[in-house]
Parts: structure tokens; C-alpha cells; sequence
């Protein structure tokens, strides 16, 4: 019936629309961004620290699994010299420690090695020998809670970057355990992740243990190799996440922000739901804000029956997030991956098995590749460019009329939604009619 009601609908209509020249509605915007591989430019590089030059090379190998070990005060200094000009024009600098915590104040854990006092710092000497002097400090940072930073530094006429620690925990004499890569961002910040959550979030996506990330990214296309922190804290819920959005987002210059949260929301409490979708809305809106997109992934099946019989709930909350928030991007859909790979599952039932973990890392870049990488980016400014094709006109109109009769779909929905109703309906193809005839 509804669809009948829609054929004959869009048939008078389709009957009133004249035809119309293609217009651009804002001819300063591009229909499509290309996305920029900000690859790392550090990796084996010349690098050096007072421990020893053996120590500091640990920090910029292939493997993750192999760190820079430190006593603050001390530095570990990489030459780029080799590197061309053009490539490290800006940089983003990312260290990395190995704690499992996010950030160790939420809950009350350790900082494990994390520098809590340091600089960043460049210079222009030549490549060769690390200078002693001429050192010029372009950021510094006290009082640390993270076990992972990123750091934009303009590398214009300089050769050599450091970060020289002075204290852990708050103090001098502190043991320092980290890796550092150095990225090239000369032509814009797209290729930078974090992934905030709960334990498992913190389990799965460190980059130390198996396959990282970055490295299953890098596997699926050689281009690329992201900037990935892990935002994973064990034990948390979406209201610890909702307190420190706005603190974390400050310390995170990167894009692309992943808010999965919820296990431990459901867990033993199925009437929560609607807190649950207020908080992942804050964060999201926050994230919006801030100029960040957000990722939000569906929660994981889980067998441990505390948990798993409220999961859908909850799953449905981030459903209304989806509806409600067309700038999300879909995350992984962890609920029916485990559902249907139970045996991924650890003993408890809720959190994966290494192999499972392994699994969703792998995922991620699947489905990161998929809808970021490989997925042009439609510019939805463009009132009713439904055909994403950078410009609005009858095509647009044809392509509206099969959508509302069930032949075809949008390429574009946000630009069809011209009521602003995140409903896209009969009214929005008469609103494109109206624009038709006003050209």
C-alpha cells in the first residue's frame, strides 16, 4: 500500500518538475575530498638518547613490541636529515607506553612508565652527529596522565626532532618506557585514530602485541599506516567516558574518534539504556565540535548472560545514534561478529580470546578501509545534490523519485534531507521541485 500511495505521489509531481540547467548552490565547495596518507617517515632512522644509541633505536623499529627504556631526565632524539624536505615539513610526533590504561587517573591505575614532564623539541644542525645545543623547545607538557600523546610540529628548516623527558609521575629520576614515530602531515591531518572505550577496547587495540591496527591498515593497502592511539581504560562506562571527552579531545590533534562504550554499561543493569544513548550523544556532539568525526561501533555479543541479555538494548541506543547523528561513521558491528564467532570469546564470555582480539583489530582496518579510506567523501552542502556529483539539477530530482518509489537509492541522503527533519520524504522532493523553478 505504501508503496502505491508513493507511485502515485511522485508521478504528479514528476509531472510539474521543469527542466533546469545544473547550478552549484555553493561553488566554493568540491564535491570530494581526497584522503591523505600521512605515512611515518621515522622508522629506523638515525636515533639516539643518553642511554645509548642500541636502547633508543628500540623506539622507532618495525616492532612495537620493543621500547625505549629511559631514567628521566633524558631524551630520545631522531635524525630525519634523509628524509626529504617535503616530507617533513610538518610532522605529527605520537609516542606510545605499553600500560593498558588510557589515561591512569580515571580509575585509579598506574602510569607504568609514562613520561608526565617533557618537551618537544627541534633542531637545525646538520645530520650526523646529535648536537648538544641549538635545541628549540616548540611544545612542552606537565602534569601527563596519558599513556599516549600526538604532537603537530612544524619542521620547516629543521632536521632533527626530540622529546626530552624530565620527570614521570610528576618527578625527576622516573622510569621511562616508550616508542615514537614521527608522520608526515605537510598536506593535512587525515590518516589519525583514537579509539576510546573499556577494557576491551584497551586489550584489543594496543599496537605491542600481534598485528596492530596500523599494521593490518598497511596490509590491506601500502599507502597507509595511521597514527592510531588506544583510548581504552579497563572497567569504564560511558559516563566516565561523557566527564572526560572535552580533557582528551584538547590532547588529541588527529580526525577520526571511536566511542565504544557500553559492555559495562549493560552489564547486571538492563534499565540504563537511555542514560547510555545521553552520554554516547554528548561524547558524539563533543567530537562533532571539536571538528573530529566520530566512530561508533556496536557493542560485542557477549554468552556471560549478566551481559549479554541486555547488549541489545543497548545496541538499539546506538541504533538512535545513527538515526539521530548522520556525521557518525559505522563502526564495526562487534555484535553480530561475535555472535557469529563465539568460540573468539574468552572464558568469561565478554571479553575476547588473543585470537578474537586479533579479529576485531583486523576488522577495524577492514571496515575503516572500506568506509574512510577507499569511500570518497561527499560534500553534503550542496542542498539536494542527491547524485553527489558536486552540483544540483534535474538529475538529482530523477534520482529522488526513484528513491521514494522504491527503485533506487541516494548517494548522498544528507542533501536530500532539504527539511532538515532527518526524514526523507515526498516533502523534500517538492522542496527540490521549488529550487528547480526558482533557477
Amino acid at each position: 500500500m505504501k508503496k502505491s500511495i508513493k507511485k502515485v505521489m511522485c508521478a504528479a509531481l514528476s509531472t510539474a518538475i521543469i527542466a533546469s540547467s545544473s547550478v552549484s548552490v555553493y561553488s566554493n565547495n568540491t564535491a570530494y575530498a581526497e584522503f591523505i596518507s600521512n605515512n611515518v617517515i621515522s622508522r629506523e632512522c638515525p636515533a639516539y638518547s643518553s642511554a645509548g644509541i642500541g636502547s633508543a633505536s628500540s623506539a622507532n623499529d618495525k616492532h612495537y613490541f620493543s621500547f625505549w627504556n629511559g631514567t628521566a631526565p633524558d631524551y630520545l632524539a631522531y635524525d630525519l636529515s634523509n628524509v626529504p624536505e617535503d616530507q617533513r615539513q610538518r610532522v605529527i610526533a605520537v609516542w606510545y607506553n605499553a600500560t593498558g590504561q588510557f589515561d591512569y587517573t580515571v580509575l585509579n591505575g598506574s602510569s607504568n612508565g609514562a613520561p608526565s614532564d617533557y618537551t618537544i623539541e627541534v633542531n637545525a644542525a646538520e645530520g650526523g652527529v646529535c648536537p648538544e645545543d641549538g635545541w628549540e623547545v616548540v611544545e612542552t607538557v606537565t602534569g601527563n596522565t596519558l599513556h599516549s600523546r600526538q604532537h603537530i610540529v612544524d619542521m620547516s628548516g629543521y632536521n632533527w626532532i626530540r622529546m626530552n623527558i624530565t620527570g614521570n609521575d610528576g618527578k625527576p629520576g622516573g622510569y621511562t618506557s616508550i616508542n615514537m614515530d614521527i608522520h608526515n602531515v605537510s598536506e593535512g591531518i587525515s590518516d589519525s585514530f583514537i579509539f576510546y572505550g573499556d577494557s576491551i577496547t584497551a586489550c584489543g587495540m594496543m599496537n605491542c602485541y600481534g598485528t596492530g591496527f596500523a599494521e593490518y591498515v598497511n596490509q590491506i593497502d601500502s599507502k597507509y599506516f595511521p597514527i592510531q592511539e588506544n583510548g581504552g581504560i579497563g572497567g569504564i562506562r560511558s559516563s566516565e567516558g561523557a566527564e572526560n571527552i572535552d580533557r582528551w579531545l584538547t590532547a588529541f590533534p588527529g580526525k577520526y574518534v571511536s566511542i565504544a562504550y557500553g559492555t559495562n554499561d549493560a552489564w547486571g543493569n538492563p534499565s540504563a539504556t537511555e542514560q547510555y544513548y545521553e552520554n554516547t550523544a554528548y561524547m558524539v556532539e563533543k567530537i562533532i565540535e571539536s571538528g573530529k568525526k566520530p566512530i561508533v561501533p556496536k557493542i560485542p555479543y557477549s554468552t556471560e548472560p549478566a551481559v549479554g541479555d541486555n547488549v541489545p538494548a543497548y545496541n538499539a541506543m546506538i541504533d538512535k545514534i545513527y538515526e539521530n547523528y548522520p556525521e557518525v561513521i559505522k563502526g564495526p558491528d562487534f555484535y553480530k561478529f561475535f555472535l557469529e564467532n563465539p568460540d573468539l570469546l574468552s572464558s568469561d564470555g565478554v571479553h575476547p580470546a588473543e585470537n578474537g582480539y586479533a579479529a576485531m583489530r583486523e576488522l577495524w582496518a577492514k571496515t575503516v578501509y572500506d568506509k574512510i579510506y577507499s569511500a570518497e567523501e561527499i560534500d553534503t552542502k550542496i542542498d539536494g545534490d542527491v547524485n553527489a556529483d558536486g552540483s544540483f539539477s534535474v538529475a538529482d530530482t530523477v534520482m529522488m523519485q526513484k528513491y521514494l518509489i522504491c527503485e533506487g537509492n541516494l548517494k548522498n541522503k544528507q542533501s536530500g534531507d532539504l527539511s532538515k527533519d532527518n526524514v526523507i520524504n515526498v516533502f523534500d522532493l517538492c522542496l527540490m521541485k521549488s529550487m528547480l523553478m526558482e533557477q
